[in-house]
């Protein structure tokens, strides 16, 4: 069974969004597929790929298990035969010295099995054991100690273009992200992504765009959007409500990799959409457990794989009995078997613009203590990366 959605657009009006430049690096359409834990790694990469459009990052890696040379980490950090052209690598990282050390081992070593093409700092994340410690969205409010990562970073990189993605600050009291980018396009950043929420919001409510277009008007760096793109409309209204370069989508391609193909057609000035029957899911599906198997074998492959049964079939009349039984899916023919036992179907589109994914309620921002007091403390904050340390 292969993947046979057939995405191909008619022939484009004018463009509706340029491409999106990297140093060297031309991303078009300026679609990039955020670092997603769990997700991201090399078989939803190739899928998405093929599906068509921008620029898809791997993993998050620690920068400290990198430098370590954690087997785990790098294996999470190898570059598939597709990607050499254009491997993306995204790093989390709380001292400047680890996080250059770990690029400089990307660009000149090509630890990934190829030079990557691109590197991104996380400084979004919201997850209380990264900002306990004082990583991920937290970072930011250290100006020293973002600026000494950053400016480390660009310099191991060299002609590699080095981008970093931030959220809206700590809380409503502590923001961050006018500072960050500023910060980081004087470090020579190539570009900054700013998810629309603070750290405290997790993954609830709704993303507010407008701190996007401040953060365009405040930098002369290219601003890309991230935040409740569930569809490819939304992607256009966000470009043109706050005039960023170009979006980053994770959520809403779970269980949606044809998601860019939509985006490629919409940047193209295309109205073309993908509203793919169960028949064509179901081949999509099975394509996305190949590859996984293909990676990690049959039985680790579909039991991987099991994570994405709900998004591929949400809103779709499947059945309690099959739905169970796709959960614990062991091997690829049972999967094949189980789907061919589900009538096709029209894609719900009752299903559209729905948030998709991780959903959480708002809480406060777990800090290291006294981390607020001293914005200019360059010291990086105590054993933050072996926390994390293993990828």
């Amino acid at each position: 069974m292969t993947a046979v959605l057939d995405t191909a657009p008619p022939p484009p009006r004018p463009g509706a969004l340029p491409p999106l430049r990297l140093g060297a690096l031309t991303v078009d359409p300026a679609v990039v597929l955020a670092p997603m834990a769990g997700i991201t790694g090399p078989a939803f990469r190739t899928l998405c790929r093929e599906f068509g459009a921008g620029l898809y990052v791997c993993e998050m890696i620690t920068t400290r298990a990198l430098v370590e040379r954690n087997e785990k980490t790098l294996r999470m950090v190898r570059a598939t035969t597709e990607e050499h052209d254009a491997f993306s690598v995204q790093l989390y990282g709380t001292d400047p010295a680890t996080v250059g050390r770990a690029v400089e081992m990307l660009v000149d070593e090509c630890v990934a099995g190829t030079r990557p093409a691109h590197v991104d700092l996380n400084f979004g994340c919201p997850v209380p054991k990264v900002t306990r410690k004082g990583g991920g969205s937290a970072l930011p409010w250290r100006r020293r100690l973002f600026a000494d990562i950053v400016a480390a970073a660009v310099r191991a990189a060299r002609d590699v273009p080095v981008t970093v993605k931030t959220r809206i600050g700590i809380d409503p009291e502590h923001h961050t992200y006018l500072d960050a980018g500023r910060i980081a396009a004087d470090a020579g950043a190539a570009a900054i992504t700013l998810h629309g929420r603070t750290a405290d919001q997790l993954y609830s409510g709704t993303a507010d765009w407008s701190y996007i277009s401040r953060l365009v008007e405040a930098v002369d760096i290219p601003v890309l959007g991230n935040g409740d793109v569930w569809e490819a409309d939304d992607a256009l209204r966000m470009v043109a409500e706050t005039g960023c370069a170009g979006v980053v989508v994770g959520r809403g391609c779970l269980g949606r990799p044809w998601l860019f193909g939509d985006l490629a057609a919409a940047f193209a000035g295309s109205a073309q959409r993908a509203l793919p029957t169960f028949g064509e899911v179901a081949a999509v599906m099975h394509r996305h457990a190949t590859l996984l198997a293909d990676e990690h074998g049959e039985a680790h492959g579909c039991a991987d794989f099991r994570k994405h049964v709900a998004w591929y079939t949400k809103g779709f009349s499947v059945g309690s009995e099959v739905r169970r039984a796709l959960a614990m899916v062991s091997s690829l023919d049972e999967l094949a078997g189980l789907l061919a036992r589900v009538e096709d179907q029209p894609y719900p589109t009752a299903v559209l613009g729905a948030p998709r994914g991780r959903t959480s309620s708002p809480r406060p921002v777990a800090l290291p203590e006294g981390w607020l007091d001293d914005r200019d403390d360059p010291r990086p904050p105590a054993g933050a990366e072996l926390e994390v340390s293993g990828g």
